[in-house]
Formats: structure tokens, sequence, C-alpha cells
């Protein structure tokens, strides 16, 4: 398992990074990552989605769904880690401006260099939204 400088093991890290991603803290999240992080996004116009790079981008994107989703959350999130290799695994939930409801499962690939997140690679399925209840 790759060694962390923070002390924290690599299924430690992705759990704490979960519950500030499931706060809404921007700086509790980036705290987890490196400073060249590299977030590669579901959404797309490449094989890979869409990639936002360093810090300040990838953490405006962050804060850009918690504000288009004020009560988003990644559910049931379950974290496994191999060397410099994690895995989580989530039901992402979340209420659209429209009403319209998300719930959908997915998972992030993570690499750890020196204990920091260095990439994060998001997968979700493609179920559309619930419509609101009148």
């Amino acid at each position: 398992m790759a060694e962390m400088q923070n002390d924290l093991s690599p299924e430690q890290v992705l759990k704490a990074v979960f519950e500030a991603f499931n706060r809404h803290d921007a700086d509790g999240v980036m705290s987890y990552m490196s400073d060249d992080i590299v977030f590669e996004a579901i959404a797309g116009d490449q094989a890979y989605g869409s990639r936002i790079e360093g810090q300040d981008a990838v953490k405006a994107a962050f804060e850009g769904v918690w504000a288009n989703f004020p009560d988003v959350q990644w559910r049931d999130a379950r974290h496994f880690a191999c060397r410099d290799r994690g895995v989580s695994e989530w039901r992402f939930t979340a209420t659209q401006p429209d009403g319209d409801v998300i719930e959908a499962d997915g998972c992030d690939l993570f690499r750890f260099i020196d204990g920091k997140i260095v990439e994060k690679k998001a997968f979700r399925k493609n179920r559309p939204p619930v419509a609101a209840k009148a």
C-alpha cells in the first residue's frame, strides 16, 4: 500500500475526502489533493469526459457541483486501495434546480503519490432524473 505522508491509509484518506464532499467542504477535500491534481469529470466531449487540472480549477469544479445541487450527497460510499491506486463506490443523490431528482451509482478511481491524491477519475451511471412530485 502507498505510504501516506499524512499518516492515514489510502482508505482513510478516501473516507475523509468523501466526508468533506458530503459537508460541501472544498478546503477539506482539497487538503488531500496534490497541487497538480487532475480530475476527469463524468461529462465532456472527450472519451475521458472533461479534464480539469490544478488545485484552483478542481476546487472551482467541485464548488460548482455544490452550487448547482445544494443537497448533493455521495451515499453508501465504500473504499479500497492497493499500493498507489484507490477506488470509491457510491450512490450520487441530488435535486436539480427544476426539482427533479438524480439518483445513480458511480465510482471514482484514484492515484496517490506521497500521500496526496494526484488523479481522480469519476464515473456515474447515466440514469434519467426522476420527475419532482407535484
